[in-house]
């Protein structure tokens, strides 16, 4: 029976896993999204034209690859309707092999309203959601109110929707929130409604299937199973910087709910780390800069969410955090991207460990928003070299190498590729 091996993010999201999903995918049989949903925004770069993918797995640009999008992802209709379009403008007919699990739950109009309501509910103590619904779909899930991509198959749905429609509704006007004024890309509730249940047309078409099923008749059947990660570890619902985090799981125990496979059956564990620390929304960071380094690093790094536009908060890698992420998703290889963004540094830091009422600290904390960490900052000097034209991991500069070393020896992880450009042909494998 072959094992299903996964890739995912260490840090707080947009690590570059769509980018090496798509470069891996030809190893693989089948590429499965686990958990997350349209707030996920995963790009890929290739032959100059840039693709952003936001529930679809990063390897649907293989026409002889299957992808499956697992029980443990949420689906937004017209999100997913828009990603399709995108996908046939540019000549890929997802239709033949993106499969659908019928238990993933439906994203909601109503469940974006929420998301928005909730936010302004909270005032200063807003999360940053991406309000693309995430927290409200998975609420539904929990209590067992959710509506699921097989429903739409059902001939008594549209009574289901009217009647979650309704109990949100409610909601909304406990929290004061101004329906009326409220718009989803430029549309009032009304009319994003008829547009998302236009696009449930398109979500009928596709193969809706019990992937559980599926995956494991696939692993039975000697075929390789990848599993891909959305956001990153340090969002997770438990073991995230909560409550600033996402509404599922995102670590490696994801994969096994997300998809209906056995803890048996996970094999590799391929993480990938920025080079640096990035953060989106609110919540600590302890590595965070916010002078001139740090404008430099969201400048040349292109540092903007895929999906908001928000610029992202920059920083230095953030060790402490790495060996954590690693230990909870037992990584077995890393995936370090980016490095190229700091190819001018004269310097380059690693934070080691923190140091919180001026004692030395290596592991998170349960207070990890409410205390004061300050960071203990190794320095490394920096390469000062272009790495465009290296076609060889071990012909890559020496201090980039040492850099490198030193993120291996603080996690105990091996380092199986970097990534020295957004294109796909540069992830130089060791």
């Amino acid at each position: 029976m072959s094992k299903v091996d996964v890739l995912l993010g260490l840090q707080w999201g947009d690590e570059g896993k769509g980018k090496i999903v798509d470069v891996l995918t030809p190893k693989y049989d089948v590429i499965a999204r686990f958990q997350g949903g349209p707030n996920a925004g995963h790009t890929l770069e290739f032959n100059g034209i840039k693709h952003v993918l936001r529930t679809i797995p990063s390897g649907i640009f293989h026409p002889e690859k299957l992808n499956v999008i697992g029980n443990g992802v949420l689906i937004e209709a017209a999100i997913f309707n828009d990603e399709i379009s995108a996908l046939r403008e540019k000549g890929v007919e997802p239709t033949e092999n993106l499969y659908i699990s019928k238990k993933a739950h439906l994203i909601l109009p109503t469940h974006r309203m929420l998301d928005a309501a909730n936010e302004q509910a909270k005032g200063n103590a807003k999360i940053g959601s991406t309000l693309k619904g995430i927290g409200p779909a998975y609420t539904d899930k929990i209590a067992r109110t959710g509506l699921r991509v097989g429903d739409i198959l059902e001939f008594d749905f549209r009574e289901k929707y009217e009647l979650l429609k309704m109990q949100h509704m409610q909601t909304a006007k406990t929290l004061q929130f101004d329906i009326k004024k409220f718009r989803i890309d430029g549309m009032t509730l009304d009319q994003y409604e008829k547009r998302w249940m236009d696009s449930l047309d398109t979500l009928r078409s596709f193969k809706l299937i019990n992937s559980e099923y599926f995956i494991n008749r696939c692993l039975r059947g000697g075929k390789r199973v990848l599993a891909e990660g959305a956001q990153g570890s340090m969002l997770d619902i438990d073991f995230g910087s909560y409550p600033f985090v996402t509404s599922s799981s995102t670590i490696t125990a994801g994969v096994c709910s997300g998809l209906g496979v056995p803890p048996s059956a996970i094999g590799k564990v391929m993480g990938i780390t920025k080079a640096y620390c990035t953060r989106v929304g609110s919540g600590p960071f302890p590595t965070e800069l916010f002078d001139e380094t740090g404008k430099k690093l969201c400048d040349v790094g292109h540092e903007f969410g895929a999906v908001t536009g928000r610029p992202r908060r920059c920083g230095w890698i953030d060790i402490p955090a790495l060996r954590y992420a690693c230990m909870l998703n037992g990584v077995t290889h890393l995936i370090v991207t980016k490095p190229d963004v700091m190819n001018d540094f004269d310097e380059i830091k690693i934070c080691t460990d923190y140091i919180i009422d001026d004692k030395e600290v290596d592991e998170i904390p349960f207070e990890y928003n409410e205390v004061e960490i300050k960071p203990r900052l190794q320095s490394f000097p920096g390469w000062k070299q272009d790495l465009s034209d290296f076609k060889k991991f071990k012909d890559l500069p020496l201090n980039l190498l040492n850099y490198l070393a030193e993120i291996e020896f603080q996690t105990g992880v091996k380092i199986m590729a970097v990534s020295i450009s957004p294109d796909r042909k540069d992830v130089l494998f060791r």
